[in-house]
């Protein structure tokens, strides 16, 4: 949480008009300090650099910043590399001052080097500000201003709603492609680069984002109250004459939404079950399935007047490693549920996220090489329920139209930047194993560069 970590005084002490920050955890690489956002390199200009996402060739751009850019990366995080592709691009200049239209060539020449998913904000010391956002449009970036005595503060982020609650108006989404480049004097902004498929991450709107958010001009809210329209669907069609649901209990916070307008549809009644302590956070994103279980049951309290003797169908948002899933269905049965159905707004997860979602391993994924009433064995239910994947689409891109595709690659495994294969899953695997091993003997708290000769 930022308000932990930032104090009143400490903000107050922040000096200048140009600012970059960061609060998403790390999916490539470590959960060390030293991977903590943003990076910065003093060579050339003083660039400081953020970015959501995960790049999916960073093996290859790794080997080119060590023996063609002669570039030391000091960790394993692919933001790194993204600074270090972008600081080289610039260098290339061999100017004493860079202009708009070098940062331009550059970010243009870091689309065609950089695969993947990555959402981009930048600072060149007393230049100005940097956002860019991956040709695919993956990842979300939302831009906006706000109107001053002195005239227009302008911002970047990843969801409309910390815009909106700075006062910013005016916001819109970086387009896929899109460089926008704000200096003192003026707002530049080009697109780079078209590519046929334009598919931001459905998994946003299924989990991620705020409801209140607004992404690719669809209101996460109204994608959410959809979902549990088509998911109402989905119910009726699995039981057939024999639904004998009694209770739908949303599992907080992402699925009320979700859970109250498929309780509607259904003719069922909608009851909060589960009591949240709101000073836990997501166990989705919690390292560790032994963590992610303990914290379950300090993040929920289900109340037995809602469970004793009823058949309760449980809403989630998703069902990934099935960990929460199976504590949570393992606590309405000791609140005294008959029988506990799982519904999921979501698919069925069956392949790797290797594009910023931090759920790369097939074997973590519950879903992974099982049918549905496995699944359901499982994690305890007596059955469980999945939304249709056209109807997912259809519910979130309904509101908008012109956004054609998704990127829905942990459903159907159709990955869009289409360099992604058997050997890349060994690889990031592979890699999480490393890291896994790791952390049971390193001390998390240490800075982490890397000191070590070279293999």
């Amino acid at each position: 949480m930022v308000r932990d970590v930032f104090s009143e005084q400490q903000l107050a002490g922040l000096v200048g008009s140009l600012g970059v920050g960061h609060v998403r955890y790390p999916t490539a690489g470590s959960s060390s300090m030293s991977e903590a956002q943003p990076f910065y390199v003093n060579s050339p200009y003083g660039i400081t650099f953020a970015h959501n996402g995960n790049l999916t060739n960073a093996r290859e751009l790794r080997n080119f910043l060590d023996k063609v850019a002669h570039r030391h990366i000091n960790t394993d995080s692919d933001s790194e590399l993204l600074l270090n592709i972008l600081a080289d691009n610039l260098q290339k200049t061999g100017k004493f001052r860079v202009n708009e239209e070098d940062i331009f060539t550059a970010i243009k020449d870091l689309y065609h080097q950089c695969k993947g998913a990555y959402a981009c904000v930048a600072m060149i010391a007393g230049f100005g500000i940097i956002g860019f956002r991956d040709p695919h449009g993956i990842r979300p970036l939302i831009f906006g201003r706000r109107q001053t005595s002195s005239g227009y503060d302008y911002m970047f982020s990843s969801e409309s709603v910390v815009l909106e609650a700075l006062g910013f108006t005016d916001f819109e989404d970086v387009k896929a492609g899109e460089a926008i480049i704000i200096t003192r004097d003026q707002v530049s902004r080009r697109r780079l680069i078209v590519e046929d498929v334009i598919a931001p991450c459905i998994f946003e709107y299924v989990y991620f984002a705020r409801q209140d958010s607004i992404i690719d001009g669809i209101s996460v809210y109204k994608a959410r109250l959809a979902m549990g329209e088509a998911l109402a669907d989905q119910v009726v069609k699995a039981f057939g004459d024999d639904l004998d649901i009694d209770v739908v209990i949303p599992v907080p916070d992402t699925s009320r939404a979700a859970a109250l307008q498929c309780s509607r549809k259904l003719n069922i009644t909608y009851r909060e079950g589960f009591n949240k302590n709101r000073y836990v956070g997501r166990t989705f994103i919690m390292p560790g399935q032994q963590v992610r279980r303990k914290n379950v049951r300090r993040k929920l309290n289900a109340m037995a007047l809602e469970f004793h003797g009823k058949n309760v169908l449980l809403v989630d948002d998703s069902i990934v490693r099935g960990t929460t899933s199976k504590e949570i269905i393992v606590m309405a049965r000791e609140a005294g549920a008959k029988k506990v159905y799982f519904a999921s707004c979501a698919p069925a997860i069956r392949y790797p996220n290797v594009y910023g979602i931090d759920m790369p391993s097939r074997k973590e994924l519950v879903a992974f090489g099982r049918t549905d009433d496995e699944i359901a064995e499982e994690i305890g239910a007596d059955k469980v329920i999945f939304e249709d994947l056209n109807d997912l689409i259809e519910s979130v891109r309904r509101f908008n139209p012109e956004v054609k595709t998704f990127d829905t690659s942990v459903f159907d495994g159709d990955y869009v930047t289409k360099d992604v294969d058997e050997n890349y899953f060994n690889y990031i695997e592979g890699e999480r194993k490393d890291d896994d091993e790791k952390s049971t003997s390193t001390d998390n708290e240490s800075i982490g560069l890397h000191n070590s000769f070279k293999k």
